[in-house]
């Protein structure tokens, strides 16, 4: 939609949306939309961002919800009653309301406890249920809302079963029909598009089995490995069940894409020694205070280099020539060990590569690495020859880029497969340890070779 700017106008906007979703007349404003300018107008007035929560109807405002950001949905029992949230929660798919419960628990426990005891009973133990898994089991992230038929169930009474679901708007993102048995064992799924080929008396004990699909996952399977069955079979949603093949519920596409989402800004976040989580914050102070322990690790890094420099102390000040040129050597290193980190922990994360064929991506990235430190030895040789009329120094700094650069390749693959190993998020402490190795080694060999040759 067309970006607004004025706060008047963003108001009338909303104000006007609501009226005619009340109305229910030609009401086509996507609600991801109606979350973006909400929170505009949250930042430009919280006062009126109040008064107009307030007014949204529930149905629309479970919609709008989901698409905030955490920090809004912990803070909305602060601004809308805890009747109207319970209300909410209810409108909206048990994910979803799961999520937005668990995320108003973390800021207070006894509001999320409040507007659960506002909830009817099979509500309330759905949520429970859900959130009562750990953050990376896939029942956590699986709603309970699902199109379920019997094996022995005629199509055409499933499908009249469907519509009425539909039109209740107790179901969205319907994909497939789940059969089970009597007992609910989970037995296969069939896409609701096959269906529209077979006779509707036939029963779905009648289909051809090369058409039921038995994918599934357990309800405790890690849901990194859930994202691969997603990518790996191009599923669009997949079945739950228990630890007795009972199927308990669905995780869709739309969760999956979410939960790559935030899997790749962690991963992002973690290689810059950023806490994804502290990042959501609104308090510049939480915010800062992570980033400063990943500073305050970094400064005692740097003073490990510093410490290698003073070593050389006597070199330097011998052939200032040295301290001109030394930080080329350590840039180009920890550039190209960066390269090879981060190329190596994305694989790592898609599954491309683990410890057991470390030797390979070791060897590969050395192979790399040493072909570009070589080419960039011979340019550097010859620009610290022709900078300073000294053929030994650029002998000295083109050696010295040949072994940081084979050392940045090497640790860049070795540090996040050997962290992975020891069960260590390759992601967070990398970047740390290669930045101190590529600094140590490349100060190191660049000066001990100058003191050796050139003094």
């Amino acid at each position: 939609m067309e970006e607004l700017k004025d706060f008047e106008e963003i108001k009338e906007f909303l104000f006007q949306a609501i009226e005619d979703y009340k109305k229910g007349e030609n009401f086509d404003i996507h609600p991801y939309d109606l979350a973006e300018q909400l929170l505009r107008l949250r930042e430009l007035n919280h006062e009126e961002y109040e008064s107009l929560c307030k007014k949204i109807p529930s149905e629309l405002f479970a919609e709008i919800l989901c698409e905030m950001p955490t920090y809004v949905q912990e803070e909305i029992p602060e601004v809308i009653s805890s009747k109207k949230v319970a209300n909410i929660t209810s409108k909206m798919d048990s994910d979803d309301a799961s999520e937005l419960i668990y995320n108003i628990s973390q800021k207070d426990e006894e509001a999320a406890q409040t507007i659960l005891s506002k909830l009817d009973e099979e509500d309330k133990e759905v949520i429970e249920k859900l959130n009562s898994y750990e953050d990376n089991e896939a029942g956590s992230y699986m709603q309970s809302e699902l199109f379920s038929v019997s094996l022995y169930e005629k199509i055409d009474v499933a499908l009249r079963r469907l519509k009425k679901l539909k039109e209740e708007e107790y179901l969205d993102n319907v994909f497939h029909a789940y059969l089970t048995e009597k007992d609910g064992t989970f037995i296969g799924s069939i896409g609701l598009e096959e269906l529209i080929v077979f006779d509707r008396d036939l029963t779905f004990d009648d289909l051809p089995k090369e058409k039921i699909k038995t994918y599934s996952s357990s309800h405790l399977l890690d849901i990194s490995e859930v994202v691969d069955m997603f990518t790996n079979y191009n599923l669009s949603a997949i079945a739950i069940v228990d630890d007795n093949n009972k199927l308990v519920g669905r995780i869709t596409h739309d969760d999956i894409h979410d939960v790559i989402q935030e899997q790749d800004t962690k991963q992002l976040y973690s290689l810059a020694g950023v806490n994804d989580d502290a990042e959501q914050e609104e308090s510049m102070y939480l915010i800062g205070k992570n980033r400063a322990f990943w500073l305050g690790i970094n400064l005692v890094t740097a003073i490990l280099a510093s410490v290698v420099i003073g070593l050389f102390d006597s070199t330097i000040q011998s052939l200032v020539a040295l301290a001109v040129l030394m930080p080329i050597v350590a840039s180009m290193g920890g550039n190209a060990g960066t390269q090879t980190l981060t190329v190596t922990v994305r694989q790592m994360a898609l599954g491309d590569i683990s410890y057991t064929d470390a030797k390979k991506t070791i060897k590969k990235e050395v192979i790399i690495s040493l072909f570009n430190g070589f080419l960039f030895a011979f340019v550097i040789g010859v620009i610290a020859f022709l900078w300073f009329k000294m053929p030994l120094l650029g002998v000295v700094i083109a050696i010295s880029m040949v072994i940081n650069l084979f050392s940045a390749g090497f640790f860049g693959a070795v540090i996040p497969i050997l962290l992975e190993k020891f069960e260590i998020d390759p992601a967070i402490g990398s970047t740390v340890i290669l930045t101190t190795v590529t600094d140590v080694v490349g100060f190191f060999s660049f000066l001990g070779l100058a003191t050796i040759i050139l003094l």
